[in-house]
């Protein structure tokens, strides 16, 4: 884990591609580890605060999303540094006030411990809350994406939805993607390693641009 300082203070903080910070927690659905999910991928976020008017927004857009999250071997786990009573009263205003029921556990993180091994709390933004960060964390428990997000601004849940078909195409076919990748468009073929592999490049029957740049579709 690394740490960053601001303001004076040390920010721990998870890095890609190492395995995510273990964790045991009460959550609405009762007790949950990083290892219960094992063998599937887990997008773990937070949010500042129950009952604010982003977060809503935030938790509605996961859940309209929780079949295709699902499909795609993924389950949802979010977090605050509130109470399970709060998160419990939440969820069902939610689902009173805007007919969405949210299907995912929260966390309990009342104690922050979570949130400070995630690096979820930054102390330019607040020191008693968490910020709007997302980690993708792979069925191996290695940490593959993260996203931190402004308090004042709501994340796109689609988007974690097509990162997520991105890697997941990544990892499957050895293969990178473009900006704004979706599934069906052609993907980026690795570039060559070595100065004969790259003269080589041009006649390999790729949709050859120059030798660092080629495509292929799937």
């Amino acid at each position: 884990m690394t740490e960053e300082t601001n303001g004076g203070q040390a920010m721990a903080g998870p890095r890609l591609n190492e395995p995510a910070p273990d964790f045991r927690a009460k959550t609405t659905d009762g007790e949950r580890s990083l290892g219960d999910y094992r063998g599937k991928w887990l997008i773990l976020f937070s949010h500042p605060a129950d009952f604010t008017p982003v977060c809503t927004t935030e938790f509605m857009g996961f859940a309209r999303h929780a079949d295709e999250f699902a499909a795609l071997n993924a389950e949802l786990l979010g977090l605050s540094i509130d109470s399970n009573y709060a998160h419990i009263a939440w969820m069902r205003s939610i689902e009173a006030n805007f007919g969405v029921r949210i299907p995912f556990p929260i966390i309990e993180d009342i104690s922050m411990k979570v949130a400070n091994a995630y690096g979820m709390v930054h102390p330019g933004a607040s020191d008693t809350q968490a910020v709007r960060s997302t980690f993708f964390i792979d069925p191996d428990g290695i940490l593959r994406a993260m996203v931190h997000y402004p308090m004042s601004n709501g994340r796109s849940i689609a988007e974690f939805v097509r990162l997520l078909k991105a890697m997941q195409t990544s990892d499957a076919n050895k293969v990178a993607t473009p900006e704004g990748w979706v599934p069906g468009e052609d993907v980026i073929v690795p570039p060559p390693q070595t100065a004969r592999a790259a003269e080589e490049r041009a006649g390999e029957g790729y949709e050859y641009t120059d030798w660092y740049f080629s495509k292929k579709s799937l």
